[in-house]
Order: structure tokens, then C-alpha cells, then sequence
């Protein structure tokens, strides 16, 4: 290997992928917070490495389902192939894909853009089955297990609201939809747009869950307001169903809720430097008010 790399944990782990024979260059990506992940340039062609932080299993994410669920999400056509992984080092070789990452920005001015990521969404959950499950009702108990029995970091008034998100998952439950292949962690980084179509990438948390937390999830993840969350409810289900609309608002709030305790979490674990608090406190900031206000009233009554 030519190419001089000064982290010497780094150089031992390319060193042992051999499709890193001939490295040319190596360029540390942004944007992970679960991850480092790096370009890697050689002689024959260029590859994304992600190395990941062997905690990450409080997060409740199975490095082995990432990597085939990767696979799965390849064979459906939205996804970046494996190429190689060191299963004991939490590390993935996964293919490079040439296109624009995506920004919370572009999604809420690039008219459209809602209704492709609608189409990339689709094709991910009819494609094939994926390992495990990711239900959020039950990942969010266990973080706030671990929240509480750790004493981090709860905002005020956490506890109090709690009954509400538990109508909320209650009423969901009671009218279950069938369990597809889902990424479960769609932020607007994760979506690439090569001008032909919409890429769909990171697989951490991905499992077999409903349709409607990916669609929810990303709301809340976005920031959608009511008319763009209702593009993108009646472009997936391609009609309009104020119920799966009030389904998919239902889970922006359950996500928004529950990934406040995963920021508290990765506060107090996290090797990256990146202020998880801040980042927690905007999904509180934004579910908060929902919760207290007539959303919350005009979801649940569509839900009954």
C-alpha cells in the first residue's frame, strides 16, 4: 500500500480489505454520529468505509443486520452494494455512489423532491424482507430505561408527558399495518439524488416495521409541515387517507419523543465530538408543542 495514513488503527484496518490494495487517497466524511466514514480513492475504483464505535449496541443497533439489510436494500434498487466488512471490527465497505446528498433545505424548496423520495420509499418496503425487527415503541422503552437508570439528561416535564405518547402507541398498535423492509432513520442525509433517482443509504437501524414510522419519522425528521406531509403520505399510498396522514403525524411525534432520550444517550457515550443536547433539545423543542396544542387532539381523534 503506497498511500500513507498517519491513524494508525485506520491504516491497520484498510490494510486488511483487499479491495484497498492500492489506495490513492483517503478523505474523512461527515455528517455520521454513529460512525466515522471515509472516501476511499484507489487504483480501481472508489468505496465508502464506515467504522463504527462498538457501543452503539445501547442505540439498540445490530451491526450484522446493517450489513445485510445493506445487501437487501441493494437488491431492491435503492441502496449502495457491499463490498467487503470486518464483522469483529464494526467495519462496511460499501460501494460509492455518485449524487448529491440531500439537505433538510432542498427537500423543503426543490419542488418534487417529496414525491421522488416517496417513489425511493416505496420501492425500498416492497423489496426483499429484512433481518430483524426495529419497532420504536420498544426501542424508546429501552432508552429511557437506560436514561433513567443512568440519570442523564431529561428535559423538563419529560416524565409528565409520557401518558401521551403512550395513547398515541397505543391506538397504533390497535390497528397494526403489515411489518415491510425499513430504514428507520430517514433524516435528509440518507437520501442521495444522482438526477435520475433517489438513493436511500444507512442501514443502522433498519428492521421489519411499518411503513408509516418511515413516513412519519422522516416528517418529523424534516420538519414537515401538514401540506408536505400529506405530499408525501398521498404520493406513497397514492391516495388520499387522512387516516394514514394522521398515522404517519402520530409517529413523528412518538419519533421526535423518543429520540430526545437517544441524543441524552449518546451525550453520555458518544467518542464524537458533536453537541447531542442541542440536537435533542430541537426534537423537543418542536414535539413539545404539539403535544400541549391542538395537534395533538386532531391527530388522536383521527386515529380512533
Amino acid at each position: 500500500m503506497s498511500f500513507s495514513i498517519q491513524d494508525a488503527r485506520l491504516s491497520d484496518l484498510v490494510s486488511r480489505i483487499p479491495v484497498f490494495e492500492n489506495v490513492k487517497k483517503i478523505t474523512p466524511l461527515g455528517g455520521g454520529l454513529t460512525n466515522m466514514n471515509y472516501r476511499v480513492e484507489t487504483a480501481t475504483g472508489t468505496y465508502v468505509m464506515r467504522v463504527s464505535d462498538s457501543k452503539s449496541g445501547l442505540l439498540g443497533i445490530n451491526r450484522e443486520n446493517e450489513r445485510i439489510n445493506t445487501m437487501k436494500a441493494h437488491e431492491a434498487g435503492v441502496g449502495a452494494s457491499v463490498i467487503d466488512s470486518l464483522i469483529k471490527e464494526n467495519v462496511l465497505v460499501i460501494s460509492w455512489i455518485e449524487a448529491k446528498t440531500l439537505h433538510a433545505e432542498n427537500i423543503h424548496k426543490e419542488e418534487g423532491l417529496l414525491r421522488r423520495i416517496a417513489v425511493s420509499m416505496k420501492k425500498l418496503h416492497n423489496g426483499p424482507a429484512f433481518q430483524g425487527e426495529f419497532y420504536f415503541p420498544v426501542i424508546r422503552k429501552k432508552y429511557l430505561q437506560a436514561v433513567i437508570e443512568n440519570n442523564y439528561f431529561l428535559p423538563d416535564q419529560y416524565k409528565q408527558l409520557e401518558p401521551l405518547i403512550l395513547q398515541l402507541e397505543q391506538l397504533i398498535k390497535e390497528k397494526p399495518e403489515p411489518f415491510v423492509p425499513c430504514n428507520n432513520d430517514l433524516l435528509a442525509e440518507n437520501f442521495m439524488d444522482d438526477g435520475k433517482k433517489i438513493w436511500i443509504i444507512d442501514y443502522e437501524y433498519s428492521g421489519q416495521n411499518e411503513a408509516s414510522f418511515d413516513l412519519g419519522n422522516l416528517a418529523g425528521e424534516l420538519f414537515l409541515n401538514e401540506e408536505e406531509t400529506t405530499i408525501l403520505c398521498d404520493t406513497y399510498w397514492q391516495e388520499h387517507s387522512p387516516s394514514k396522514i394522521a398515522r404517519a403525524m402520530a409517529w413523528s411525534m412518538i419519533a421526535r419523543y423518543g429520540w430526545v432520550l437517544w441524543a441524552s444517550i449518546q451525550e453520555a457515550v458518544s467518542p464524537i465530538d458533536f453537541d447531542f443536547r442541542t440536537w435533542g433539545l430541537k426534537k423537543w423543542n418542536s414535539v413539545l408543542p404539539e403535544l400541549e396544542g391542538e395537534h395533538y387532539q386532531k391527530v388522536l381523534n383521527q386515529l380512533k
